[in-house]
Parts: structure tokens; sequence; C-alpha cells
């Protein structure tokens, strides 16, 4: 017999290898297409994508089919659960949602669906606060709350080398893009309202990476806070801002580091730094 309430999530979470099993977390992917092959997230790995990227092939991606959520939720009652916590990347930027919303209502028991209006580890920071909660016992109820509260408390910062993927891909204005590329500025971006939004800009590489870990130390202050260091394409500098927010941040608890998956990393292309700062409940 399992949980009484089972947790699912999506593979935009990210979350470190072997960390959703340990959590009982369910992991539904979304899918990604690379010179019109359509496959899921895990099945094409980020070194593919990252050179497709850097090529300027096509890549796309998509939300899951409904019947793929279906199937989690039959799986979860199957194993004994009473109620499910569906928890997702922000619906302003995905229809993975959506998708959850129609599989929900036909799902052999009941199903909450949580936006969480945020992408990546802040998604994964979320998830697995649901999971904690759903693994101490805690209604759905309690579930939804410790997903809602995280992602409230949760900040994401991005540094990317070029405006131009996310305006490809819809997923940020052309007034945007043109304050990204005037005199070759470098844009710090944050999630904000469910969405990808300029933050500040920075002349050069150097200093908006030096500035990221500003605004991240900052963020965290004397907080009790898990660390998220994500990046695409860019190991070694991910490792370093990894070690020095170590050294900077008083109060990190957990401290992840990785790249990103193909389905984000479509949409801010190689280069990519971000941090994700997640105060404790």
């Amino acid at each position: 017999m399992g949980s009484a309430v089972v947790v699912v999530t999506d593979s935009t979470a990210y979350l470190p290898p072997g960390l959703a099993e340990r959590h009982g977390l369910t992991v539904v992917p979304l899918q990604i297409a690379v010179g019109g092959t359509t496959r899921d997230e895990g099945d094409i790995s980020t070194a593919e994508a990252a050179r497709a990227l850097k090529e300027w092939h096509p890549v796309t991606t998509s939300r899951p089919a409904p019947q793929r959520f279906a199937d989690a939720y039959k799986a979860a009652a199957a194993s004994g659960a009473r109620e499910v916590v569906s928890v997702h990347l922000a619906s302003a930027v995905s229809g993975t949602v959506e998708a959850a919303r129609l599989a929900a209502e036909d799902a052999p028991v009941p199903v909450r669906v949580v936006d969480s209006g945020t992408i990546g580890m802040g998604l994964g920071f979320a998830a697995l606060s649901a999971a904690a909660a759903a693994m101490a016992g805690g209604s759905a109820d309690d579930t939804v709350a410790a997903a809602t509260r995280r992602a409230g408390l949760t900040r994401s910062l991005i540094y990317v080398d070029t405006l131009e993927h996310l305006r490809r891909g819809g997923r940020i204005g052309a007034a945007a893009t043109l304050w990204g590329s005037a005199l070759m500025v470098k844009p710090l971006l944050e999630i904000t309202g469910g969405g990808i939004a300029p933050l500040e800009k920075v002349r050069t590489s150097s200093r908006a990476l030096a500035r990221l870990e500003e605004l991240a130390v900052a963020e965290a202050g004397d907080r009790r806070v898990d660390l998220g260091i994500q990046h695409l394409a860019a190991a070694a500098r991910a490792e370093t801002l990894a070690a020095r927010l170590r050294r900077r941040v008083p109060r990190v608890q957990d401290l992840y580091v990785g790249e990103v998956g193909p389905v984000i990393g479509a949409h801010v292309g190689p280069g990519m730094l971000g941090v994700v700062i997640a105060p404790h409940l």
C-alpha cells in the first residue's frame, strides 16, 4: 500500500537523478522535436538538443498528451492512492496544466492540479515539498498547500547569452528582445507572473554572471534555503557559481547543480545559467 496521496509532476522539474524515486514522485515527460522527429524528454540528450540549437536548427517542444496523465493517475490509484496532486510548470508557458486537468476529469480518484507558476527547479522544489507533505501523511489539501507555498516563496533568476531562442519560441516579446540586443548587452531575466521577464541588462557576460551571484545572495539573505543551479552547455560556469554561493549563503541546506533538459533548453539556448532560491516553509 502506497501513500494515500500520490504526487505527480513533469519532466521540466529537472530533479537530480534518483530524487523523484526517493520521494515517491511520478514524472510525466514533455516532448521535443528535433529534425522532424518527436521524442519524450529523456529519450533525447541535452547535448544533442544544444548542438541543434547552436547550429540554429528548428527545435520545438510540446506538452504531454492528456492520456499520459490519465495513465499516471490510473497507476497511482492502482498503487492504493486515494487522491492525486499533480504539480506542473507554469500554464503561461506551456499547456501541460491544461492536459493534466483534462485527464483529471475522468481519473479513477480525485486529482488536484497545481499550476506552480514557475519552471525548472522552481517547480522541482515545489514538487518535493508536496511529496514531503504526502509522505508525512498529509491530506490532499496539505499537499497542495505545501506546493503552492513553496512555489510562492521561490525566486528564479536566469542569465542567457541571447534572447533570440526565447523570441523564436514565443516565450518573450519582440520589445524585450530589442531590449536585450541593444548595445550587445547581456540580459538577466526572472520568472514572474508565471512567465519569463527582463530583470536587468549588463554590458558583458562576466559582469552579468557576477550580478547574478549578487542577486542570489541578496535574495537568500539569512533565511534557510535550498538552491538549484541550472545550466545549458555551461557546466564550468555552474560549478563555479555553486561553489561561490555555498560559501556566501550562510544557511544553504540542499544545493543541486544540473543541466536543464532539452524542453527548457530549446527556449533559453546554450550558455544559459540560472539560480533558483527556494526558502524553507
